[in-house]
């Protein structure tokens, strides 16, 4: 997945409105990659605004706290997420070769900066009940979501119990590769797990 762009910090011109909203996408922005490179501990107020170009004070105008700050890029993570899933190409054609591509666009779609931010959410989260509450519902909401999308993409039937568990099986699939890839490189495998498993959903939904 490639870099953010980010607009630049107090550009002229324009709206007061228009300008804060920019303000905002930036800090969310920025707190994502800083969550994604730099992790949960290191990703506080002070550090997230820096790397914003943001002073202190005019981040707190947004969000008041660290944890509103957080929810507020959950928010737009998943936002996003949603939105790299919505991008994915319409493969053409149809049999094994098109499953591949559908598999192979997900598992890149699902991994990449914003899973990895996610993963340091999760991971605090899971010992933090009020962070854990925030944010289930957002998860589930992106799995409906990306459940959605790969019914489409595959042309499944996704009222029949075996092909909704193989979709749900890919989906997993596709969550375990991006957890592999968070330490080291891991495409190469990546690419032969996919291929296998292509394989066989396609003879599958066949």
């Amino acid at each position: 997945m490639g870099e953010f762009n980010f607009p630049a910090a107090g550009a002229a011109g324009g709206p007061k409105q228009d300008r804060s909203r920019a303000t905002r996408l930036r800090l969310l922005e920025t707190t994502i990659r800083c969550l994604a490179t730099h992790g949960w501990e290191v990703s506080t107020v002070g550090f997230i605004a820096a790397e914003a170009g943001i002073s202190r004070g005019a981040v707190q105008h947004h969000y008041r706290t660290r944890e509103d700050l957080i929810l507020g890029a959950l928010e737009h993570m998943f936002a996003s997420r949603v939105a790299v899933l919505d991008a994915l190409p319409e493969p053409p054609g149809s049999g094994p070769a098109r499953v591949h591509a559908v598999v192979a666009d997900l598992v890149e779609a699902v991994g990449g900066e914003l899973f990895r931010a996610a993963l340091q959410v999760w991971t605090v989260a899971a010992a933090d009940p009020e962070l854990r509450d925030a944010v289930v519902p957002l998860e589930k909401h992106f799995a409906r979501e990306v459940h959605r999308r790969a019914v489409r993409l595959l042309r499944a039937d996704d009222g029949d119990p075996e092909t909704r568990g193989l979709i749900q099986a890919t989906l997993d699939l596709a969550r375990g590769l991006a957890l592999a890839d968070v330490l080291t490189d891991d495409s190469r495998r990546r690419a032969r797990v996919v291929r296998a498993w292509s394989a066989q959903l396609a003879t599958a939904l066949a």
